[in-house]
C-alpha cells in the first residue's frame, strides 16, 4: 500500500493561513450554501479523546477544527453527543438538550460552535426524534404511572394477544432483531423499533410535538445550522386499533415496505409523517438564516424525495447510491435517477459513500457483488480476503466521481486517510447492540467505529493520552493523519487538492453525459465546465483532450486513464 500513498499529480496545498484565520461564513456567499456542500461526519466518541479516558469528546473535536479546515469540508456533522447509556452508541438520547458529561458540557459545545463558525464551518447536530432512551424522564414517569395513564400516551403501550396478554400486540420486528415489543412488570407492551432500551415516542401526542420543537429551538439559539434527521420515515405509525400485523415478519423493512402500497406501511414512510416536517420548517424558518436538514429516510428514490421538499427539510440521503455496486451501468442509472428525483421537488441531490452504520468503502466496493457483508465480518475480513491497496485505489476513485457530482457530498471521518473496515474486531470487544440482540449472529457496526489514528505511535495512535474505546490495529499507524500530512499523494492529500478545486470549480446543478465511452467507463460535463471521467473497468482506457486537473492515482506510463481511477479535466 505504501506504494499507492507516495504518488500524485499534484503537490500538496495547505494554505495554513485559511486554517487559523477567520472565514467568511456560507451563508454569507449563499443562503442556500447547503445544496452544493462537502459535510464531514464526526462519530464524537471515535474522533478525538481530549481528557484521556478513551472516549473521544467535544474537546477533542474543538481541539482537532483545524483538520476540517485544513481538509477543505463546508460543514461538519456531529453524530449524537447526548447523555446517553450507549445502548446504540448514542442513539439511546436520555436527554435531547443536554451533552452527555463523558463528551463534554454545554459550555464545550459552545465553544465548539463558536469556533467553527470562525474557521467558516457549518454545524449540524444528529436529532433523534422517533424514541428515547428507556432512562429518559418520560419513559421512567411511564413506568411508574401504570397503565392507562397519560405519562404512557406519550410512548405506544399496549395490552398484549393471547389468554393472559402473553404475546406481543403485533408481528413488528425490530432493526436489532427479534420483536419489536418488550413487556413491563405490570404486564403491557411498549414498542420499540431499535433496541429494547428506545422505546418509541407516539408522534400523535401534542406533547412529543412541542418537545422537539422547543429542541430545534434550543439547538438553533446556541448556533446551530442544521439538523441530521434520525429514522426520518419511521415517526408516523398507525396506531389505530386494532393495531394491525405485517403478516410477514420475515421481510426486511425495504421489502415490506415494498409489498405495501406507498404511504400506507404501519410504521414507516406514512403519508402522515410529513406534517411533521412542515411544522418543522416553520421552526426553521423563524431563524437567519433558516436552519436546513437532511433526512435518514431508507425509503425508494421517489418517496424520499417527498422529505427534501422546500416545505419540508431541504434534503434527504440517497442510499442507492451508497448501495450501488462497483459497475458503470449501475452507477450511471442511480446517478440519473438520483439528480431526477431530487430536481422534482426542487431540492438538491445528496451522495454518501460511507457512514457510522455501513462497512467502509475502501472495504466494501472490493467484496463481489452479492456478498454476505454479515458473513464476511464474521470471517475476520478473510472470506473472501479484500486486497488493501486495491481498496484503497477504488475508493479514492470513488471518492473522486461523488465529488464531481452535482450537489452535497457526505464524507465519513477517516475515509479521507482511506481508511478500511476493521474486520477482524474480536467478539470481546463488541460494543453494537446488534451483536447480543441477534444472538451473536449480526456482527454490527463497530468495524467502521474504531477511533481515528493521528499520529504513528502511541497508545492509540494519537486518539488520546491512553487506550481507545475499541482497539486500532497495528495497520493504522501507516494511515495516520501525521504519516500523510504534507506526503504527495496521500489520501489525505487527494481530499485536501479535491475538496479545493471542487469550491473553485462547482457552480451549477446539472451534467451531461458522453455517450461515447468504451464498456466500464464514465464520463460526464459539468454545466460549469468540468469533466470528469472514471474507468470502473479493469483495463486501461485513452485520456480524453483537455487539462488534467486532477486524478486519483496517476496515469500510467502511456498516460492513460488506468483500471479503478478517476480523473478531473478542464
Amino acid at each position: 500500500m505504501d506504494s499507492l500513498l507516495c504518488v500524485t499529480d499534484f503537490a500538496p496545498d495547505h494554505e495554513t493561513d485559511a486554517v487559523t484565520a477567520p472565514a467568511t461564513d456560507l451563508s454569507t456567499r449563499n443562503p442556500d450554501w447547503w445544496r452544493q456542500t462537502v459535510v464531514y461526519q464526526v462519530y464524537p466518541r471515535s474522533f478525538a479523546d481530549a481528557d484521556g479516558d478513551g472516549l473521544g469528546d467535544l474537546k477533542g473535536v474543538t481541539d482537532r477544527l483545524s483538520h476540517f479546515a485544513a481538509l477543505g469540508v463546508d460543514a461538519l456533522w456531529l453524530s449524537p453527543f447526548y447523555p446517553s447509556e450507549l445502548a446504540d452508541g448514542g442513539y439511546d438520547v436520555i436527554d435531547h438538550r443536554d451533552v452527555d458529561p463523558r463528551l463534554g458540557t454545554l459550555d464545550d459545545f459552545d465553544a465548539l460552535v463558536a469556533e467553527a463558525h470562525r474557521l467558516g464551518l457549518k454545524v449540524i447536530v444528529d436529532l433523534v426524534p422517533n424514541h428515547t432512551s428507556h432512562r429518559h424522564v418520560w419513559f421512567q414517569e411511564a413506568l411508574a404511572a401504570g397503565p392507562g395513564s397519560p405519562a404512557r400516551d406519550r410512548y405506544v403501550f399496549r395490552d398484549g394477544r393471547g389468554t393472559h396478554g402473553e404475546l406481543p400486540p403485533t408481528d413488528w420486528q425490530s432493526v436489532f432483531g427479534g420483536s419489536a415489543w418488550q413487556r413491563v412488570p405490570d404486564g403491557q407492551w411498549y414498542l420499540h423499533l431499535f433496541a429494547p432500551e428506545q422505546p418509541d415516542l407516539d408522534w400523535d401526542h401534542e406533547e412529543v410535538r412541542e418537545d422537539f420543537r422547543t429542541t430545534l429551538r434550543f439547538w438553533s439559539d446556541r448556533g446551530v445550522d442544521g439538523f441530521r434527521v434520525d429514522v426520518a420515515h419511521a415517526l408516523a405509525k398507525d396506531l389505530s386499533e386494532p393495531l394491525r400485523d405485517l403478516g410477514a415478519p420475515e421481510l426486511s423493512a425495504e421489502d415490506s415496505l415494498a409489498a405495501l402500497a406507498p404511504g400506507t406501511h404501519p410504521f414507516y414512510d406514512r403519508d402522515e409523517v410529513h406534517a411533521i416536517y412542515r411544522d418543522w420548517r416553520r421552526v426553521l424558518d423563524s431563524y437567519s438564516p433558516p436552519r436546513t436538514a437532511v433526512a435518514e429516510a431508507w425509503v425508494p428514490g421517489a418517496r424520499r424525495a417527498l422529505y427534501a421538499r422546500p416545505d419540508e427539510l431541504n434534503q434527504a440521503f440517497n442510499f442507492e447510491y451508497l448501495q450501488a455496486a462497483w459497475d458503470a451501468a449501475a452507477i450511471r442509472e442511480v446517478i440519473t435517477a438520483s439528480l431526477a428525483t431530487a430536481r422534482a421537488v426542487g431540492a438538491s441531490a445528496t451522495w454518501v459513500l460511507s457512514n457510522h452504520d455501513v462497512v467502509r468503502h475502501a472495504s466494501r466496493l472490493m467484496l463481489p457483488p452479492g456478498t454476505d457483508e454479515n458473513a464476511w465480518l464474521l470471517s475476520g475480513g478473510h472470506a473472501p480476503p479484500v486486497d488493501e491497496e486495491a481498496g484503497l485505489r477504488r475508493a479514492r476513485a470513488a471518492t473522486l466521481l461523488m465529488l464531481a457530482l452535482p450537489g452535497s457530498s457526505y464524507v465519513y471521518q477517516g475515509e479521507e486517510l482511506g481508511l478500511p473496515e476493521v474486520a477482524d474486531l474480536p467478539v470481546e470487544v463488541l460494543q453494537d447492540p446488534l451483536w447480543e440482540q441477534t444472538g451473536r449472529v449480526r456482527k454490527g457496526r463497530d468495524g467502521c467505529r474504531v477511533p481515528l489514528p493521528w499520529t504513528t505511535t502511541g497508545p492509540s495512535y494519537g486518539f488520546g493520552a491512553g487506550g481507545a474505546w475499541l482497539p486500532q490495529p497495528a495497520s493504522f499507524a501507516r494511515y495516520a493523519v501525521e504519516a500523510q500530512d504534507g506526503v504527495d499523494g496521500s489520501t489525505l492529500e487527494l481530499y485536501r487538492t479535491a475538496l479545493r478545486l471542487r469550491r473553485k470549480l462547482l457552480e451549477g446543478e446539472e451534467l451531461s453525459w458522453a455517450e461515447d465511452t468504451p464498456p466500464g467507463v464514465l464520463a460526464f460535463a459539468r454545466s460549469d465546465g468540468w469533466r470528469c471521467v472514471a474507468n470502473l473497468s479493469d483495463t486501461p482506457v485513452a485520456l480524453p483532450p483537455g487539462e488534467v486537473l486532477l486524478a486519483s492515482v496517476p496515469l500510467d506510463g502511456e498516460g492513460r486513464i488506468g483500471p479503478d481511477t478517476t480523473v478531473w479535466l478542464a
